[in-house]
Formats: structure tokens, C-alpha cells, sequence
């Protein structure tokens, strides 16, 4: 082979890698050095005056990167050719916010580093910075998502997990997009902290099967929840805490409340509560080791992070999260 042809094949080779790059902890070390303490000062002030901010910005990563990869899809309000992922099911009546402190974190980050940090990257990093401030672990957050250009709330309407479905919808979700039933269930260790509005488990209380409550619920669990959310109420605008034994730390105790039949969704007592399924060792493990749990999670974050990232030339880095450029 001609050494023409090899420069041309390994130029090829470096093209063909850069549009397809891997995500990198040090993405923005030259063009935004500064982009962890300057999200880290947005949402610390931020959390001051919301103790959920936490549990609602993770909850949006989490909900963009399971509809078509992390790409901020879900941000993105409705305009021509864009059908926000906001309206979908998971996401509607309000239940997901955060917006207005991804909004302020651009508008930081534009003044520092302008048309540099994507939208997608904002959620990633500040989930970490969240979950940590609240006790929980540390990780490396890889870095370097770009923007979409499109949204799909058809998608987000068949692919976010919801808080009804059972646990092989819910584990067919997780495989979808290349994540196991360790992720599952570390993931779904992020109830530790945040809170749920009763429309998203009150058929659990009152009609789940044969016109009875959920057997699997603690009964004296079952009546402090049937008083905060009585049948016949108003689901949409009462919360209760996910996790009641320390509902604003990132512990492992949502794990001992499901082994106490205290998990407050079907889908968090499911994955203690099914004979035979894989996640009841998960389950049992995690609650006998905070630091196996913090180690998981963290892994799973990076994992969930991965999921087909638009890097190179695809997509944009959007001025405005809300919108296109």
C-alpha cells in the first residue's frame, strides 16, 4: 500500500472518529475551564429557596436522555416543527420543572462562555452538583453532548418509565436504551430524595385490585398516605415525600423502606415485591451498603449519560435551552 494511500486512510480514520466522538471529562477544559463552578453557583443559590431542585433537575436529565439519548431534547418549548416533550404524559400538569434554573445556568454560562456548553451538558452537571450537595456520591462527568434540533413527544410518551407500569415494561425500558436491572434499580435509588404528587400513586391506596389497596403496601404506611391524599381529592396539586425516613438526603434508605413495604410508587415497591425478579438482591444489597449504592449510582449516572449523545458536527450548542438557534 502507497503511503499516499495511508495518509489518506488515516485521515479517513481521524475524520470519521472526530464526527463521532467519545464524551470527555475534560471536554472544556481549554474554551470553559470554569464550567463547574459556574454551574455550581447557580444552582447553590437556587437550592436555597428549593429544597427539590435536586430531584427536579436529575428527573429532567433522566427524562431527555431516555427519549432518543441526552441531547436537551426535553427542553425545548413548543414551536413550528417542534412538539415539546414537555406536553408529554410524564411530563405534563407541571411535574417536570427545573427550567427556569437550566435557564439561568445558560444565561451564566453565555456570558462566560458563549455558544460553548450545550443545554444537554447543563444536566448533566448539575445533577452531579445536586446529588452531591445533598450527600450523595461523586462522579467523573463526562462531557461534550451537543443540542438536538428536534423533539418527540411521541417518543417521551412511549419511553420515559412511568410510575404504573409494571416491572417488565419498565425493565424492557431500561434494556432499551442499554442500561441492566443494576441500573434499574441504582437509578431508581434517586427517590431517596424528591416528592410525588398523589395522582401518581393514589390507585395504590384505594382500588389497585379486587377494589382493595396494594397488599404489598405497610398498612400503617397505607394510612398515613391515605390521609395525606384522601380518595375522591385533588391528585394533582398534594405531594408527599418518596422517601418519608429522610425525604431531602440522597441515602440508601429508600431501599429499607422498600424492604419495609414503604416504597411510595408501584414501580419502587415492584422491585423488591416480585417473586424471583434479579432486583430484590440488587434491592437487599444496596440497603446493606450505602457506599455499594453510591458506587452504582455513580456508575449508572455515567452509564445513563452515554446514551447516544449527539457529539462532532451533529446537532448545535443552542443559545436559549428553550429554543433552536
Amino acid at each position: 500500500m502507497s503511503s499516499f494511500l495511508v495518509i489518506i486512510l488515516f485521515s479517513v480514520f481521524l475524520f470519521l472518529g472526530g464526527s463521532n466522538a467519545q464524551l470527555s471529562s475534560t471536554f472544556y477544559d481549554q474554551r470553559c475551564p470554569n464550567v463547574s463552578s459556574i454551574v455550581r453557583n447557580v444552582v447553590e443559590q437556587a437550592a436555597r429557596s428549593d429544597v427539590r431542585l435536586g430531584a427536579k433537575i436529575i428527573r429532567l436529565h433522566f427524562h431527555d436522555c431516555f427519549v432518543d439519548g441526552c441531547d436537551g431534547s426535553i427542553l425545548l418549548d413548543n414551536a413550528p416543527g417542534i412538539e415539546s416533550e414537555k406536553d408529554a404524559i410524564a411530563n405534563t400538569n407541571n411535574s417536570a420543572q427545573g427550567f427556569d434554573v437550566v435557564d439561568d445556568i445558560k444565561t451564566a454560562l453565555e456570558s462566560s462562555c458563549p455558544g460553548v456548553v450545550s443545554c444537554a451538558d447543563i444536566l448533566a452537571i448539575a445533577s452531579e452538583i445536586l446529588v452531591t450537595m445533598a450527600g450523595g456520591p461523586t462522579w467523573e462527568v463526562r462531557l461534550g453532548r451537543r443540542d438536538s434540533r428536534t423533539a418527540s413527544r411521541d417518543r417521551a410518551d412511549a419511553a420515559i418509565p412511568g410510575p404504573f407500569d409494571p416491572l417488565p415494561l419498565l425493565r424492557s425500558k431500561f434494556t432499551d436504551v442499554g442500561l441492566d436491572s443494576t441500573d434499574l434499580v441504582a437509578l431508581s435509588g434517586a427517590h431517596t430524595f424528591g416528592r410525588a404528587r398523589c395522582s401518581t400513586f393514589s390507585p395504590r391506596l384505594y382500588n389497585f385490585s379486587n377494589g382493595g389497596p396494594d397488599p404489598t403496601l405497610d398498612t400503617t404506611y397505607l394510612q398515613t398516605l391515605q390521609q395525606t391524599c384522601p380518595q375522591g381529592g385533588d391528585g394533582t396539586t398534594t405531594f408527599t415525600n418518596l422517601d418519608p425516613s429522610s425525604p431531602n438526603d440522597f441515602d440508601n434508605n429508600y431501599f429499607t423502606n422498600l424492604q419495609n413495604n414503604r416504597g411510595l410508587l408501584q414501580t419502587d415497591q415492584e422491585l423488591f415485591s416480585t417473586n424471583g425478579s434479579d432486583t430484590v438482591e440488587i434491592v437487599n444489597r444496596f440497603a446493606g451498603s450505602q457506599s455499594q449504592f453510591f458506587s452504582d449510582f455513580a456508575r449508572s449516572m455515567i452509564s445513563m449519560g452515554n446514551i447516544s449523545p449527539l457529539t462532532g458536527s451533529n446537532g448545535e450548542i443552542r443559545t436559549n435551552c428553550r429554543r433552536l438557534n
